[in-house]
């Protein structure tokens, strides 16, 4: 059974009136679950990674279908997808992340902005200045609209409730394991393979949504650099943002030690403390298109 269009579009709605709930977080309890199993599967290959993922991936997407076997009526149903449509969005809380980006930038407070950098994503903050927290704020809201807002729903308009969940499971899973480093090269792989398919067509979703939200230069910039990046997804959010706002995005990132030349996207100039403000709005915009297009009825 696909996914019930009022409920996405209801969890949409509350997504943006509530945000996150700031306890009992169900992705933060998953994370919590991930954490233990991993301490006690962990090993150095790829056949532990895979049997880890399966494992919390397949479980999600199982706790989605009993849901649904329970709630048959169209009422419930759509309650329950609201639910989980709420329970796995991130729009409005990137939002918020990326605001508190630019006002401490704003206020000139780089310690600050370094320290809520890790908020949005895994690059290292130190020595990082003005305009390159600006540029990674910038290109961490153009990748996290589609991880956090729109891909959700294209696997709740597939998939429903379990494409909903089982989502989120394997992109938060990337996001714990999935990094090059030598305790997860092998044991996140099958983390982060999983989450590069599921996030093919929503990444590129993202791009159109963009480009239907700004106009003809997010699309030529899409269709020039989106498969400039390293990343098979996250270069066609961040080349779209780079020629929606006017802007020039890539260049030399540091992960933990490990650093990466990233090709330029976009023809503009380099991100300014403006343009993090922007970004979100931008970001907002799409995610709002995103959530009345899984709402409406075909």
């Amino acid at each position: 059974m696909r996914g019930s269009r009022e409920g996405l579009l209801l969890g949409v709605a509350l997504d943006v009136v509530f945000g996150d709930p700031r306890r009992g977080h169900p992705v933060a309890a998953f994370g919590q679950v991930a954490g233990w199993l991993e301490r006690r599967m962990y090993g150095d290959s790829r056949a532990r990674g895979v049997l880890y993922t399966g494992v919390l991936v397949g479980g999600a997407a199982g706790v989605g279908v009993l849901l649904e076997a329970v709630t048959r009526r169209p009422v419930a149903r759509v309650a329950v997808t609201a639910a989980a449509t709420w329970a796995v969005l991130g729009g409005t809380s990137l939002g918020r992340e990326g605001r508190a980006m630019a006002r401490a930038l704003e206020e000139g407070d780089l310690e600050g902005a370094r320290g809520r950098l890790s908020h949005l994503c895994a690059r290292d903050p130190s020595g990082l200045d003005e305009a390159e927290l600006a540029r990674a704020t910038v290109e961490s809201v153009a990748e996290n609209t589609s991880d956090a807002a729109v891909a959700p729903l294209v696997w709740g308009l597939v998939g429903g409730v379990p494409g909903l969940l089982a989502y989120r499971a394997a992109n938060t899973l990337d996001a714990m394991v999935g990094y090059r480093s030598p305790r997860y090269e092998k044991f996140g792989w099958a983390a982060a393979r999983l989450d590069d398919a599921l996030n093919w067509v929503p990444a590129r979703v993202t791009g159109l949504l963009v480009v239907a939200c700004s106009g003809g230069r997010a699309w030529r910039v899409f269709r020039r650099d989106g498969a400039l990046h390293p990343s098979p997804n996250a270069g066609r959010c961040e080349a779209a943002f780079a020629g929606a706002l006017g802007v020039r995005l890539g260049g030399v990132n540091a992960y933990g030690g490990r650093v990466e030349a990233r090709p330029e996207m976009g023809d503009g100039r380099a991100p300014e403390v403006v343009d993090v403000r922007r970004a979100v709005r931008l970001s907002a915009a799409v995610t709002l298109l995103a959530g009345v297009l899984a709402g409406v009825k075909r």
